[in-house]
């Protein structure tokens, strides 16, 4: 299982205080405590949840920490039951240092039970040291509370630990002969790789960890809340969340799969398309990584990425029947809107077509803006449109006229849907009409869902493929999942989904595809490619 994080809301207090009142029984934080501190802009309250369940929580913890105050405080973590043992309490641990950090703290401070061996060791393997012990400070319990402190590091990338550190040179050895030559290189794992993949084409920093088609790890830090407030993804905040999420990222990822850094085989790293800064810290960081580990480094295409996550195997996965090759990939996002032919995933994608100006998922947050629903706009969108009439009006349905089949048969264009739809909103409302925003939403989800999936079967029926895979996430879209198997089993087409966990943007589905080309015998990339905003899906690797 792997979980997904995000800052806390007011909403989010019910749940919190379900699990504060389970875990700690005896002293738990009153609900006016809690959602005065999640409600204050000097706090920092995280909260996990499985990715295609985000109102079930799991875990929460909680930083208090003032703009610029060289000091800062760990208020609270905990972690439920079922998710315990996975390295869960590490990632919000860090992902709170990380914070600190960013508000400007040089320390930070945290009491704990000297009763809890197993949380004292966690606090200590990240560096808190000892302070002293407040007598009897758990009440009515009578426990102990050891106050410890971090002095928080500067934040440099610091890959590796003392686990992957080389023994230190003893001084009573003889030294190394300088003609001798060097040891030869670890060989290449090329049967089952164990492969770190790293994705930030847009604003989730995604880090997995795969062996072979074995998925061991899949852990996602996203910016999305920090985009919020501008309606959209800002490509230069993308860039630097990217930058304070990776190291405790791939911290998170490798306690998840239970592995040492010394024991990759191969770093796998997105090189494009996307957008251009948030790419380069990536790449960056995935050279990096794979100098310091002395390992080879796969730059990969983030399009074809999509199509790997198909054949990752592992919890959460409902099917082990191989993809088959030829295979349509229709792939769904806010960045992209691509319809792939797949020969071979690792010498043979082929690009039928794609959107000439909006994204899908872009669309979908701009339609969302147009009806005063907040970002991002798929699954608010989703949630309104679950009531609405898909029939009530008739949008428009993109390069889908017989003028444009020569052209454009398999190309996709939203933005005269998007603009549609504005301007049907922008008329009720000057005629002092009530918009009836839910049929609103189910009529454009319709359209959208009606273009996308007649492109992709008219594709699969014209060369004679039948079978569909799905990737991206907008796949997310309940609408566009049950139209798609209605459609597909009515023209005798098998039908693709991978987890949805896998279809966002994620380390995961870049591992996979590293550690098939690694199986398929390719040569790894050197070290002079770069980010490639652009790079077009035929070329695989970079």
């Amino acid at each position: 299982m792997t979980w997904q994080l995000r800052r806390a809301q007011p909403a989010d207090v019910e749940a919190i205080m379900a699990l504060e009142t389970h875990i700690f029984e005896n002293d738990a934080w009153s609900t006016e405590m809690m959602a005065r501190d999640v409600a204050d802009p000097g706090c920092y309250y995280l909260v996990a949840f499985p990715p295609d369940s985000p109102e079930h929580i799991v875990a929460y913890a909680g930083l208090q920490a003032a703009l610029r105050s060289p000091e800062s405080d760990i208020q609270t973590i905990a972690v439920a039951e079922e998710a315990r043992g996975r390295g869960l309490g590490r990632v919000l641990m860090l992902s709170l240092i990380t914070e600190a950090r960013k508000r400007g703290a040089r320390e930070t401070f945290l009491e704990v039970r000297a009763d809890n061996p197993g949380a004292q060791h966690l606090y200590r393997s990240l560096g808190f040291e000892d302070l002293g012990v407040r007598r009897g400070y758990y009440q009515p319990d009578n426990v102990d509370a050891i106050v410890m402190r971090l002095p928080i590091p500067p934040a440099e990338m610091q890959f590796t630990d003392a686990a992957a550190a080389p023994p230190a040179a003893d001084p009573a050895a003889p030294a190394a002969d300088p003609a001798a030559p060097a040891a030869p290189a670890r060989p290449l794992n090329r049967t089952n790789p164990l492969v770190l993949g790293i994705e930030t084409s847009c604003d989730e920093t995604g880090i997995g960890i795969v062996r072979g088609t074995t998925l061991l790890s899949n852990t996602i830090a996203s910016s999305m809340d920090e985009h919020a407030r501008y309606g959209g993804v800002v490509p230069e905040v993308a860039a630097r969340a990217h930058l304070e999420e990776m190291v405790p990222a791939i911290h998170a990822a490798v306690a998840e799969a239970g592995i040492r850094l010394d024991e990759i085989d191969a770093i796998a790293v997105t090189s494009g398309p996307g957008l251009a800064g948030a790419l380069m810290v990536g790449v960056g960081a995935a050279k990096s990584l794979a100098v310091a580990l002395d390992v080879p480094i796969y730059a990969v295409n983030h399009l074809v990425g999509h199509v790997g996550a198909d054949l990752l195997r592992g919890e959460g996965v409902d099917t082990d029947a191989p993809l088959e090759y030829p295979t349509i990939a229709l792939l769904v996002s806010g960045g992209h809107t691509s319809l792939l032919l797949v020969r071979d995933l690792v010498s043979d994608v082929e690009l039928l077509g794609e959107t000439i100006d909006d994204a899908a998922g872009e669309a979908f947050d701009k339609v969302a803006r147009v009806l005063g629903l907040p970002y991002p706009g798929g699954p608010q969108i989703d949630r309104v449109a679950a009531t609405g009439d898909p029939t009530a009006i008739r949008f428009p349905r993109g390069l889908s006229h017989q003028k444009d089949v020569a052209k454009h048969r398999y190309d996709f264009s939203f933005s005269g849907l998007k603009t549609s739809v504005a301007r049907w909103v922008e008329q009720k409302r000057d005629a002092g009409e009530t918009v009836p925003i839910n049929d609103v939403a189910a009529s454009f989800r319709e359209a959208v869902v009606d273009v996308l999936l007649t492109k992709a079967v008219a594709a699969c029926t014209d060369l004679g493929v039948p079978r569909l895979l799905l990737g991206g996430g907008v796949i997310a879209n309940a609408r566009l999942r049950q139209v798609a198997q209605e459609r597909t089993d009515a023209a005798g087409i098998a039908l693709r989904i991978p987890p949805l966990s896998l279809c966002t943007d994620n380390g995961a589905m870049i591992a996979a595809l590293g550690a098939q080309l690694i199986m398929a015998g390719r040569a790894p990339s050197t070290l002079d490619f770069g980010a490639d905003s652009t790079l077009p899906v035929g070329l695989i690797q970079a």
